[in-house]
């Protein structure tokens, strides 16, 4: 469980006094007018002013359920806290759920890691009311989503290059407690690409030879391609990057025929009545926020329009995180701490001030 430790106690409280304040407090004027006059420096410490948050509503920030988007919250409330003084709530979230209450409640305010081209009528339907924006798009190179399986996997199988192998070679993908069928892992309800996957599981007609499997969460997908790497057993699963699972167990992305448009515009909808096979779309991850807050919060909304991270280096973090099984904030934490070049271009500079201080 992660547990934010920001908040201040209190204790051994006396009963107020003006009359002993007052002379507390001349006592102490006198003393500093004292060394000032013999030539005493004081050295008090400087506080850092940090750019005004523009509103005193609580902000609302979508905590995705993957290890990624839950980083970048944590990234985000830090800034907005540390940086322009917000009051800031996490709210948990996923990429489908979270779409129908933006459209529907107005919330939450920001979506730092927003999958958008997974719901692309959804967001269509929400920039039409006006009620949220693209402030930027997160990653330099977008989201890179598929089919993976171990690269051992891949060199013991030769034959199995694209999605389309997989109807042929279902026995190397079979459970022991299901051998007449191969498993093919996906994402938990919620996430975008379980939709797709879903969908293309479908058009491929993999329904005779194969399972379409739920790992629950993505916690418990993460744990399934651990147990299996580990044990060098072949699994086929829905992933993406960046991520620190790509890396870290060497996954390779099964080939897809060329990306069409219309036939994924279908594969992303639940309800898709014809699905047709297609390569999956190279996404944007967007940061998307509240319009209502180009007024209310001008200097967030620059902040969050800065927002943009190389992949390489948002891997490296995740691999940290996941290699130290560190929570998410002290995963945000080592961003700040390893990537003060990336970040602090999206501040001012008594905002960056005010951040690394709250780090020390």
């Amino acid at each position: 469980m992660v547990r934010s430790s920001n908040y201040l106690g209190y204790s051994g409280c006396r009963p107020f006094s003006v009359e002993r304040n007052m002379k507390l407090f001349n006592g102490r004027l006198l003393a500093v007018g004292i060394l000032i006059a013999v030539g005493g420096v004081i050295a008090a410490p400087v506080a850092v002013k940090a750019a005004k948050c523009g509103t005193t509503d609580t902000l609302t920030v979508a905590q995705m359920s993957w290890f990624s988007g839950g980083v970048m919250a944590f990234v985000t409330k830090t800034i907005l806290e540390k940086g322009y003084g917000c009051k800031v709530q996490l709210q948990p979230a996923d990429t489908v759920p979270t779409a129908s209450t933006m459209l529907t409640r107005g919330r939450p305010d920001i979506a730092p890691e927003m999958w958008i081209s997974l719901i692309p009528d959804v967001w269509e339907r929400i920039e039409k009311s006006g009620k949220y924006f693209v402030a930027g798009q997160l990653y330099e190179n977008g989201g890179v989503l598929g089919w993976w399986v171990p690269d051992y996997v891949a060199k013991e199988h030769p034959q199995l290059k694209s999605i389309s192998d997989l109807k042929d070679n279902w026995k190397l993908f079979a459970e022991p407690g299901e051998p007449n069928k191969g498993r093919l892992y996906n994402g938990p309800p919620g996430w975008g690409g379980s939709v797709v996957t879903a969908n293309l599981f479908k058009a491929l007609g993999l329904g005779k030879t194969y399972k379409l499997f739920s790992a629950g969460s993505g916690a418990n997908l993460q744990a399934a391609i651990a147990r299996k790497v580990a044990q060098k057993k072949p699994i086929v699963t829905f992933y993406w990057e960046p991520t620190a699972v790509i890396s870290r167990y060497n996954l390779v992305r099964l080939q897809t025929p060329p990306y069409d448009a219309q036939k994924y515009a279908c594969l992303s909808q639940t309800d898709c009545a014809n699905p047709q096979v297609t390569g999956w779309q190279i996404t944007r991850i967007d940061v998307a926020v509240a319009t209502r807050l180009k007024k209310s919060a001008p200097a967030v909304v620059e902040f969050l329009s800065k927002m943009r991270i190389p992949n390489k280096a948002m891997n490296e973090v995740l691999a940290w995180g996941d290699s130290n099984t560190a929570s998410l904030k002290d995963t945000a934490d080592y961003f700040f701490k390893t990537y003060p070049n990336v970040w602090t271009q999206w501040v001012p500079a008594d905002a960056a001030e005010a951040i690394k201080a709250s780090l020390k």
